[in-house]
């Protein structure tokens, strides 16, 4: 039997604390959200994702805020993330201690995928959604993650960042303004085929020892990850996973190949998950695509051609058909028949 995915109650605890201080009715929130208060108040506590999905929605409408990851991920430090926030600062150096970070990333939240890479020149860090969202919970997670982690390489580093660049896989959101307060930070924004975000720093520096540096207790840390991490059981729904990866992607449909890769597993593994829950890729793309093509339709801002090509039509005749065979009409007559996206 599949367990519901859930995520450590501390960080919503903080969220919480944030919007009292700022005159929200905290109680209130909770009790629309049906959220547990006795949960949230656990030192072990974890919420259910349903539960995080309308915790957070809750929290944008009595708030009136759009930023809260940002707000979030600001107030986060590395002791916020507990053992493994310890693990990082026992590390030898601030890249063992972000290689630390990868490992056991899960621990902090089983909603995004982290994978670290080094070479010569640079250091990357790449966040790739691994969980099922609503649009507006995820862009809480990728953002409270994008300024924790800064956040995180800021005390590793004794203080300061140095130039780096952000490439963000989704549109620039209401307040982009205030990613220009993320300290020498270059962001694009819609850059990647993901939803998630790349970090890429020069590796000048990474290899300074942080200032608690111990290796007796880096072990012992270690190992209590490790323990952690191996009865963590995450519900396994490959199938809402992909669709999210679909729906989210901002130029093109991802590959069956580029989505079996960010779960570092082969097309052959990736498929057979898909099969056992009676699904096909190929049959995902197209249910995607179609929705997208409908909800660009109906907005009215692309032409038909631009639709197709991105999508991944080599020409708008095969979108049209396979627009038809989904719909039973044309592209242009569901455009002249569709409700207005803006009603």
């Amino acid at each position: 039997m599949r367990q519901t995915p859930s995520l450590p109650a501390r960080y919503f605890v903080r969220l919480l604390d944030m919007l009292r201080e700022s005159g929200v009715d905290v109680s209130l929130l909770l009790r629309q959200a049906r959220v547990s208060r006795a949960l949230l108040e656990r030192n072990d506590g974890m919420l259910p994702l349903d539960q995080v999905d309308r915790l957070l929605a809750q929290a944008a409408q009595l708030s009136g805020r759009d930023d809260l990851g940002f707000e979030l991920g600001r107030s986060l430090r590395i002791s916020s993330h507990s053992v493994v926030g310890y693990g990082m600062l026992t590390s030898s150096s601030v890249d063992e201690g972000l290689r630390f970070l990868a490992r056991y990333f899960r621990l902090i939240t089983p909603v995004l995928q982290l994978r670290y890479q080094r070479s010569r020149e640079q250091l990357r860090l790449r966040f790739t959604p691994a969980l099922p969202l609503r649009h507006e919970s995820l862009m809480v997670h990728l953002e409270a993650t994008l300024l924790g982690v800064h956040g995180i390489i800021r005390e590793l580093l004794g203080g300061s960042l140095p130039p780096h660049r952000v490439y963000l896989g989704y549109p620039a959101p209401p307040h982009a303004a205030r990613y220009r307060e993320i300290e020498n930070a270059q962001c694009q924004f819609g850059h990647s085929g993901d939803a998630g975000f790349l970090m890429v720093f020069p590796a000048a520096g990474f290899a300074r020892v942080p200032a608690l540096a111990d290796a007796i207790a880096f072990r012992v840390v270690e190992s209590r990850c490790a323990s952690m991490l191996q009865n963590l059981v995450i519900g396994d729904r490959i199938a809402d996973w992909v669709r999210m990866m679909l729906r989210e992607a901002s130029e093109g449909l991802p590959s069956l190949k580029a989505l079996a890769q960010m779960l570092n597993l082969s097309t052959r593994t990736l498929s057979r998950h898909l099969k056992r829950e009676g699904l096909v890729f190929r049959e995902l793309v197209r249910e995607i695509a179609h929705e997208k093509a409908c909800r660009q339709l109906a907005a009215g801002h692309a032409s038909i051609t631009q639709i197709a090509l991105d999508l991944g039509y080599s020409d708008v005749a095969n979108f049209a058909r396979a627009f038809r065979r989904r719909s039973g009409m044309s592209p242009s007559r569901y455009r002249r028949g569709a409700p207005s996206s803006e009603a």
